[in-house]
């Protein structure tokens, strides 16, 4: 009955989301509305450092699915790695440490949700799919592109965009949208939420049923999954040392 509840809630509020959203309800997004944008990509360079002394335990990271368990439905192999730093709520300490020029970064975001470095292996496809509730907007800032840049896309509603290292794009993830790298590196973006600004007093409500979200069981099981892979990747570094 809860669950019934919530989702016809979800529903009505995407309704006024796109009703009065301050920004338009189009695939992609200008950053014209989050001047934070220009400041991290600013930052790129210090950002593709600390991911790039990540990616040296690449094959430690933990498949997206592994962590968020309703992504089996998109991915099932090992070619989707994750490095999270914050999710719905939670955040990860260890991980913020270990990335400092990064989590300096994003702590200058508003409304930030999500964070986490998204790594897409060689020959890595996402399916057409939808994003779970539009009261969030999501950003990529390119990190690792391999060449032709051409290989590595995006296709949001329609329209394909294709990254460019140190440049970031917005869109809305609730447009069917697919993504793709079919180059023989990894791709790897820095991968935000953040949330969608709208006009009062449906931001207050927006904001709110984000705060339901965060509290699912989806969420609480996803941060679990982050904090036993944590322990164990400190285990393996404690090793190593």
């Amino acid at each position: 009955m809860l669950r019934k509840y919530v989702r016809k809630l979800v529903h009505w509020t995407e309704k006024k989301n796109r009703q009065h959203s301050l920004v338009p309800t189009t695939p992609f997004i200008t950053d014209e509305k989050f001047p934070w944008a220009g400041h991290v990509e600013a930052r790129w360079e210090d950002i593709r450092a600390e991911l790039d002394a990540v990616l040296s335990y690449r094959d430690h990271l933990p498949n997206f699915q592994d962590i968020s368990q309703a992504q089996r439905v998109l991915t099932q192999d090992d070619q989707w790695k994750t490095f999270v730093f914050y999710g719905y709520g939670f955040k990860s300490a260890d991980n913020l440490k270990r990335c400092p020029k990064t989590a300096e970064a994003l702590a200058g975001i508003p409304g930030l949700t999500t964070a986490f470095f998204s790594v897409f292996g060689p020959g890595k496809r996402l399916p057409v799919h939808r994003g779970p509730y539009n009261g969030v907007l999501r950003y990529h800032l390119a990190l690792k592109i391999p060449e032709p840049a051409e290989s590595c896309g995006i296709e949001v509603g329609g329209e394909t965009r294709h990254w460019r290292e140190g440049e970031g794009m917005f869109f809305d993830d609730t447009y069917p949208h697919a993504a793709w790298n079919e180059t023989e590196e990894d791709r790897v973006v820095l991968f935000l939420d953040v949330v969608r600004p709208v006009r009062f007093p449906y931001g207050i409500l927006n904001r709110l049923v984000i705060r339901v979200i965060s509290q699912s069981p989806f969420i609480k099981n996803a941060r679990r999954n982050q904090e036993a892979w944590e322990e164990r990747f400190e285990q393996l570094r404690a090793g190593q040392g």
